[in-house]
């Protein structure tokens, strides 16, 4: 394929409920989407990165301008035999996956249309429909969050996530237990604790969790294998992971026994088919976080969670858990069984509602 034009986009999406974790509180999405033009068809895709730089470093201004000022002037223009060629054309940027990925996601799009197959199945996915769970933040209060379990499981989602920190994780995982001893639930810690908190985090293991994601430093693997010694409860990294190599140097230490991969995080699809085929190979289940995407970024997700390794209930969601309205034709819709088909139609499954993004547009740019 050769790309002749890319459009990024700014749009401001505001969620139905404001969404809390250990690092701060988000009520509106500030989303960098991206149209990539080629062979006269068109490829969409979105920039994962949060509004503040406390889950990475990335933004949507520093991915707009790695983007614009680098990514971009090295893809126009040539001629891409698959999209997974721009891995090593953009390695000398260091970092900056969600960039990247948006990047590259877009063409994957175009490519399954150029191939006249669904995404899901183009990279390697085999699964008709995936299993979905939810992740939901800290609230005011525990019987707040308590209702909010209540109405998730009553949607048909097959696992909770619940965002813990400190003076926020035993009390409330003890009330959830207490109320819904029997479901899947796991916690998320983004970081919030160290290893001096070994003790306290032992004190997870009597909830039964399938898992405790990301307790630790985001950058450490080290301190991880340590924690994972003392705890029976399975250690999951995330904000650790970024390529295939990280995740093989986590299990081979013994870091965690669960890995999350998110398509922004690691780049892209084929950074993350990469993650997704070490972790198989060594018997590590895999899952697909979220990032509070749109529904185009929630189409990629769908897509990436049809490949075989994906043995655990997501966080892909029904586009009504947080928008008003999305940005895609059709939504997202969860099934009474806590389930979403993978798209069977070509290329991503779902089409962009333009009139609606046109609407929450505050910022754009095209280069030819």
């Amino acid at each position: 394929m050769k790309v002749n034009r890319i459009e990024l986009r700014q749009i401001q999406l505001p969620l139905l409920s404001p969404f809390e974790t250990s690092f701060g509180k988000t009520t509106t999405r500030r989303i960098v989407l991206l149209r990539a033009d080629a062979d006269g068809m068109t490829g969409w895709s979105e920039v994962t990165a949060g509004e503040s730089p406390f889950y990475n470093y990335e933004t949507p201004e520093t991915a707009w301008h790695i983007l614009r000022d680098f990514l971009i002037p090295w893809t126009l223009g040539k001629e891409w035999a698959s999209p997974s060629d721009l891995v090593a054309v953009f390695r000398p940027v260091r970092g900056h996956n969600m960039a990247k990925a948006a990047l590259e996601n877009a063409l994957w799009d175009i490519f399954a249309q150029q191939k006249k197959l669904p995404l899901a199945k183009l990279v390697g996915g085999i699964l008709d429909e995936i299993p979905c769970g939810v992740s939901i933040g800290i609230k005011q209060s525990v019987p707040e969050l308590l209702e909010s379990v209540g109405r998730e499981l009553a949607a048909g989602y097959q696992r909770i996530k619940v965002k813990v920190k400190p003076g926020w994780d035993v009390n409330v995982l003890d009330a959830i237990r207490a109320k819904f001893p029997g479901i899947l639930l796991m916690a998320d810690a983004n970081s919030a604790y160290t290893l001096a908190d070994t003790a306290h985090l032992k004190e997870f293991d009597r909830f039964n969790l399938m898992m405790v994601e990301q307790p630790l430093g985001w950058d450490d693997l080290l301190d991880h294998a340590k924690l994972q010694k003392e705890i029976a409860t399975p250690v999951c990294l995330d904000e650790s992971i970024h390529t295939a190599d990280d995740a093989r140097k986590a299990i081979e230490i013994g870091a965690c026994k669960i890995i999350n991969i998110k398509l922004g995080r690691v780049g892209g699809f084929t950074g993350a088919k990469a993650v997704h085929d070490v972790c198989r190979a060594r018997h590590v289940p895999v899952w697909c976080g979220g990032m509070l995407e749109s529904g185009i970024g929630r189409a990629h997700n769908i897509a990436m969670s049809a490949l075989p390794g994906f043995t655990l209930p997501g966080d892909v969601s029904a586009s009504k858990r947080y928008w008003s309205e999305d940005i895609i034709d059709p939504e997202v819709t969860v099934s009474a069984q806590g389930t979403i088909r993978v798209p069977q139609s070509v290329g991503l499954g779902y089409a962009p509602n333009l009139q609606r993004i046109e609407k929450l547009t505050v910022r754009k740019e095209s280069i030819e």
